[in-house]
C-alpha cells in the first residue's frame, strides 16, 4: 500500500475496481444523508479527511512494488462510520497518484479496497466491540486504529499474492512473504497511528464533547467526566 501504477495484472486491477465501486457509491448516498441531517459536522468530516490525507501520504519504501505508511481511516470510521470512508479514500487516493506520484490509477481499485474499505470496516467493527466489553474510550479508539492500519496491510499483501503466487508454494508462500515483509515496518506504524488518533480523538472530547455524544460515540457520564 499504495500499490504502484501498473503493478498488477489488467485483470486483478480491473477485478478490484469493480469490487470497490458499491462501496464508494453507498459512501457518497451516506455523507449526502449524514451532511442533509448533520449539517454541523461538515468540519468534523473534513478534519477526517486530512488526517486520512496526510498521514496516508508519509510513506517508507518496504517491498518491491509498494511501501509501508500509516493509514488514517481510524478516525473516520469511528466518527462516521465505515461507508464514510470509502469515497473519502477514493479521492485521497486519486489526489496522492496524480499529485504525489503515490500509488496509481490502474492500482486504485485495489488500493481502495484496502485502504478504505477493509479498513474502515474493521476499524468501526472493532471500536463497537470495545465499547460493548466496556473497555475505556482511549483503548477502544487505539484498538480500532492500529487494527485497520494492520488489516489493511494483510489485504494488500491477500492481494499482491493472489497476482503474483510463489513458483514453489503458491498463493499461501506468497503471502506469507509479502505479509512478513511489510510487518517489518507496519506494526511500530499501526501502533503509532493508534496512539495519534487517540489524541485527536481526546482532543475532540475535550474541546467538542457534545457532538460526540450526539454521535453517540461517548455516553453522558463519559462527556461530565
Amino acid at each position: 500500500m499504495h500499490i504502484m501504477e501498473g503493478f498488477l495484472p489488467i485483470e486483478h486491477a480491473v477485478g478490484w475496481t469493480i469490487a470497490s465501486a458499491p462501496f464508494v457509491a453507498y459512501g457518497i448516498h451516506a455523507i449526502k444523508k449524514r451532511i442533509a441531517e448533520n449539517p454541523e459536522q461538515r468540519m468534523l468530516l473534513g478534519v477526517a479527511a486530512a488526517f486520512t490525507f496526510v498521514l496516508s501520504a508519509l510513506k517508507l519504501p518496504s517491498v518491491t512494488g509498494s511501501c509501508s505508511h500509516p493509514t488514517g481511516t481510524g478516525l473516520g470510521s469511528i466518527l462516521f462510520g465505515p461507508a464514510a470512508m470509502a469515497p473519502i479514500g477514493l479521492v485521497v487516493l486519486l489526489f496522492q497518484a496524480l499529485l504525489l506520484a503515490h500509488g496509481g490509477i490502474t492500482t486504485l481499485g485495489a488500493n481502495v479496497f484496502s485502504m478504505a474499505i477493509i479498513g474502515p470496516f474493521a476499524a468501526f467493527a472493532l471500536f463497537r466491540l470495545a465499547q460493548k466489553l466496556r473497555l475505556s474510550f482511549a483503548l477502544s479508539v487505539f484498538i480500532a486504529a492500529s487494527m485497520a492500519d494492520l488489516l489493511t496491510y494483510v489485504t494488500t499483501s491477500l492481494q499482491l499474492a493472489w497476482a503474483f503466487p510463489d513458483p514453489v508454494s503458491g498463493f499461501a508462500g506468497s503471502f506469507v512473504k509479502f505479509a512478513g515483509i511489510f510487518a517489518i515496518t507496519q506494526i511500530p506504524l499501526a501502533i503509532s497511528e493508534g496512539l495519534l488518533t487517540v489524541v485527536i480523538m481526546n482532543a475532540i472530547r475535550r474541546f467538542n464533547p457534545q457532538e460526540l455524544k450526539a454521535m453517540k460515540l461517548v455516553s453522558r457520564s463519559e462527556v461530565n467526566a
